[in-house]
């Protein structure tokens, strides 16, 4: 009666390790299951060995999107397939210790339909990565009016929450961990210590972790727009003080030397033009992108969804993907 969807991403000599371990962890909880391995466009050997499986294991689904569309999107595409009372979703790198998935089934047995995991700390990242997270994590909770600090992609859900979350929202951007916390319900918390990697460097860079956030916070909260008001406002004190200042320097006598103060005031007023206007923009291709509704994904491939797993319900209905 439980999914375990993992999304993975170049992962190809990890595969192994990932269903072994997780097969391992979710059979101690005497439930039956079913891993549903999401192939996030790999370029390498991913895919092959994620179809191993699912043709050897009776227990592995496998899926491959037509390109990588992203984590957020190879996680739904998961969930729209998953057949279990309680779908787990969890990172490919074994950064999230599948052992703990017993502590997770335990709160949802007890009654939570939402058990989330925090991590407890990451040894293994530096200060400023650390810093940086952190601080995402802050303005998110701030922006979006919910905490959401320490959380993580480690999550289980109850079917109920999944339909919702694949059914109930037809944004085209989602921000998974985000929408979880917001749509109520019973919620609980595990945590845990995050792992070093298995193998390899993570794929994510500054630049893509910097894209992330910036997707996650306007794609749930409209708090940026409202900040280009309050730049105006800068802006205006600012050239009241200046204009307060000439003035006071007029009826006194003093020369005032005004191309300077001239000049600082036009790169300073422009700087906050160009930061509100890019705002706007970036809301506008927003809307511009939900206009399209275009897929959220497009599925290449499945593979072992033809198989009936016993004491599950079927597939949620999708709209969002085309196969």
């Amino acid at each position: 009666m439980i999914s375990v969807v993992v999304p993975v991403f170049r992962e190809s000599a990890l595969i192994a390790e990932v269903v072994a371990r997780i097969s391992s962890a979710v059979s101690a909880v005497d439930a039956d299951y079913e891993i549903i391995l999401v192939d996030d466009g790999s370029d390498d050997h991913t895919f092959e060995e994620v179809r191993r499986h699912a043709v050897e294991d009776a227990h592995v689904r496998a899926i491959r999107l037509s390109r990588r569309f992203g984590k957020e999107a190879a996680l739904l595409a998961g969930m729209s397939r998953a057949r279990g009372e309680g779908v787990i979703t969890i990172d490919g790198d074994l950064q999230h210790p599948p052992e703990r998935i017993g502590d997770f089934v335990e709160r949802w047995r007890q009654g939570a339909k939402i058990v989330h995991g925090v991590k407890h700390s990451r040894p293994q990242r530096g200060p400023v990565y650390r810093l940086a997270s952190r601080l995402f994590n802050l303005c998110f909770s701030k922006a979006a009016g919910m905490d959401i600090l320490g959380s993580s992609d480690y999550k289980l859900l109850d079917r109920q929450i999944v339909r919702l979350l694949v059914n109930e929202f037809p944004e085209h951007s989602r921000f998974l961990r985000g929408l979880s916390s917001w749509v109520g319900f019973e919620q609980a918390v595990v945590m845990f210590e995050v792992q070093p990697r298995a193998g390899g460097d993570s794929r994510w860079h500054l630049l893509d972790l910097v894209r992330y956030a910036w997707n996650a916070i306007t794609s749930f909260s409209s708090l940026p727009l409202q900040v280009v008001p309050l730049l105006g406002v800068v802006m205006l004190v600012v050239a009241a003080v200046l204009s307060i200042q000439t003035l006071v320097s007029r009826l006194t006598g003093h020369a005032v030397s005004g191309f300077a103060q001239l000049e600082i005031t036009i790169l300073f007023t422009g700087s906050l033009v160009m930061i509100g206007l890019g705002v706007i923009g970036q809301y506008l291709a927003r809307i511009y992108d939900e206009l399209k509704s275009r897929p959220v994904y497009i599925v290449a491939e499945e593979v072992g969804f033809d198989r009936p797993a016993s004491h599950m319900a079927p597939p949620l209905p999708d709209a969002d993907s085309q196969s």
